[in-house]
């Protein structure tokens, strides 16, 4: 008996991390048919996706839909609920908002692969409320309104999961605060046949991202001026670039965006990668390590799972405040003892994230999800 999958992912606008483990999860399930709450991708970011178009919601037909779906949040959780998906064997959601909330039934298997519970609903809601600036006055006290009514119904949906997978040991922790629920882990799948090992590097530390205030791009700038004799280069674009321009002194070469050709190739070339974003996972810093580059993270979120530290086979060194000062001194205890980061030990750590363990435990958990619910309908 062929089952029949849906695949359900939170919005589709933009191919980012999220989207690159929806491109996994497709190829595992080819002939999955793709739901989501609206979809504009362009060709090229379709095309990753087999070429599949999703079937949306009424918020797809709504005006500004592609480029202000956020402000469609309050309206989300209804519009996941109207999917018919009541034709499916299988529901395999793709959630870091609002998809896991579809409606199964009990003869159905619903898997969640969680990138994270709502973030800005829960332990990031004043840091959203604060980057939005709604602190005060009579917009805060509804977006707080709202926001309490999301955490509400993100509880209630969390019941509707059969299994729940999570993307990093720091999102299960989260999983099981916020909704009471156990979750394996299995990490996002990274492109590593995507990147070659360098061996001789250059002297130049690197950073990459886009340039969001949680990435913290301009505290990483402040380090490096604490540091004149060190080199920085700094790829990426977005709305802090005037703040990092204003930042840099003659040690910072600031590129904004480039091609993934040049990245990878800084990549491969930097003496080290510095990351300073809490991240769910992050899989930068796992891309640089597959170029054998060691990184420099602050020690909280995924990298502490994907930067080994100590005296046996170190990737890298962790700092543990989002402070220029904390940074550099992580970044002069990692020249004081470089020779210990080897190449080839970044790039056999990295492997343990590669698109083909990623795709082989997925199908096994989905396999025993399904064969669980089998045997014994009535378990968690």
């Amino acid at each position: 008996m062929t089952l029949k999958v849906a695949v359900v992912h939170d919005w589709l606008v933009t191919y980012a991390g999220a989207e690159k483990v929806l491109e996994q999860i497709l190829a595992c399930y080819p002939q999955a048919d793709l739901f989501s709450v609206i979809d504009f991708l362009d060709d090229a970011a379709r095309a990753k996706l087999g070429g599949k178009h999703a079937k949306t919601t009424f918020i797809q037909r709504l005006p500004w839909a592609k480029t202000k779906y956020r402000t469609y949040l309050p309206l989300m959780p209804i519009a996941i609920e109207q999917l018919d998906l009541s034709g499916y064997d299988v529901v395999i959601s793709s959630s870091h908002a609002v998809a896991k909330g579809v409606i199964t039934g009990p003869d159905q298997t619903h898997v969640c692969y969680i990138h994270s519970p709502i973030r800005y609903a829960w332990d990031l809601q004043h840091q959203y409320l604060k980057e939005s600036h709604l602190e005060k006055g009579v917009m805060s006290i509804l977006a707080r309104f709202i926001l309490h009514k999301i955490r509400i119904w993100d509880i209630r949906s969390a019941h509707g999961v059969d299994v729940f997978v999570s993307n990093s040991k720091f999102i299960s922790r989260r999983v099981k605060k916020f909704y009471g629920r156990k979750s394996s882990v299995i990490y996002p799948p990274v492109d590593t046949d995507n990147f070659t090992i360098e061996k001789n590097k250059k002297d130049y530390f690197l950073t990459a991202s886009r340039m969001v205030p949680y990435k913290k791009i301009p505290m990483i700038i402040e380090a490096f001026s604490l540091l004149p004799d060190k080199q920085l280069v700094v790829i990426g674009d977005g709305p802090e670039m005037e703040n990092v321009k204003s930042k840099a002194g003659k040690n910072i070469h600031i590129l904004g965006y480039q091609p993934f050709d040049v990245l990878r190739q800084h990549m491969q070339d930097a003496r080290a990668f510095v990351f300073a974003a809490e991240e769910d996972f992050g899989i930068v810093p796992v891309e640089a390590q597959a170029c054998g580059t060691p990184v420099i993270a602050f020690g909280r979120g995924g990298a502490v799972e994907t930067v080994v530290t100590g005296e046996q086979n170190p990737t890298g060194v962790l700092f543990e405040e989002q402070t220029a000062e904390s940074l550099a001194a992580a970044i002069e205890a990692f020249d004081a003892k470089r020779l210990s980061f080897l190449p080839e030990n970044c790039r056999r750590n990295a492997e343990r994230f590669s698109i083909s363990a990623f795709k082989h435990n997925l199908i096994n958990a989905i396999n025993e999800a399904i064969a669980t619910r089998s045997i014994n309908p009535s378990s968690d």
